[in-house]
């Protein structure tokens, strides 16, 4: 596709300066990069540009952002502690036919990060929410595992707590699908340990610093991968990607005799 806002391409997108303007009395619901910059889509630039009140999970993340493409604009926190306050303010200007957006730090809001609260809201007070597709660790992770993904759960962060985590994990290894793990870097060395005990049998891919300078995948065996990764220091977040069971034919019986 011509990158030239001038002109228009063989399948008929209009031009750039051209686009129809941002709905009225809407929430967009924006993804940011979670790491390369250059990830970010023509749409979404032109919302941050755009409309009428920015909401952001850290004002300073996102302040950085917008600098970076020479954004000048105010905006607003809106994070876990204070979404459910944020309601009115929204609501408030969705009345008035405003144009709103949200943010979160990276990826896509509502995927672990703010937003799934303030969306039901808005679709509660008669309004509309769309959402400016882009980038998302969990995608990003499935895509560069190798793994077989035509089916998987996403599990995102675990719980803190041991008996509430226990029970996620052992919910999560009854499924024959793929299991996605999101998990900070301090973390990271107890889910392995944790993964290899309630999923022996997997294969495995650890991503971690996605789309950035210093992105890396280890992935294999999930025994190996752990003893692999014991003892480095981990940077960054991390993507865990655990395989789905695989179905695997015995040498000399029959084609219905099957292990898992």
């Amino acid at each position: 596709m011509s990158l030239d806002p001038e002109s228009s391409n063989e399948q008929g997108v209009a031009p750039l300066e051209k686009r129809a303007p941002f709905s009225g009395g809407t929430l967009y619901l924006v993804a940011t990069p979670i790491g390369n910059l250059e990830d970010i889509s023509f749409r979404a630039l032109r919302l941050l540009r755009e409309a009428d009140l920015l909401f952001c999970e850290d004002t300073r993340h996102t302040g950085r952002l917008l600098k970076a493409f020479d954004i000048r604009r105010s905006t607003l926190s809106l994070h876990k502690f204070n979404e459910k306050s944020r309601e009115s303010r929204v609501l408030s200007e969705l009345g008035n036919g405003g144009v709103v957006g949200l943010v979160s730090d990276a990826g896509s809001p509502g995927i672990s990060d703010p937003g799934s609260r303030l969306a039901a809201a808005v679709w509660d007070g008669g309004f509309r929410v769309e959402a400016i597709p882009g980038a998302c660790a969990m995608v990003t992770a499935l895509s560069v595992s190798g793994l077989n993904c035509d089916e998987f759960f996403f599990a995102g962060f675990l719980a803190v707590k041991s008996g509430r985590r226990a029970r996620q994990l052992e919910r999560a290894s009854l499924l024959d699908s793929a299991v996605v793990f999101y998990e900070s870097p301090h973390r990271i060395p107890k889910l392995l340990v944790e993964l290899e005990q309630w999923f022996p049998n997997r294969r495995v891919a650890v991503c971690r610093e996605l789309t950035k300078k210093f992105e890396e995948v280890t992935r294999g065996e999930m025994a190996l991968v752990v003893e692999t990764l014991k003892g480095r220091k981990a940077r960054g977040e991390f993507v865990v990607v655990v395989g789905p069971v695989e179905k695997v034919k015995k040498v000399g019986k029959s084609s219905s005799d099957l292990t898992f």
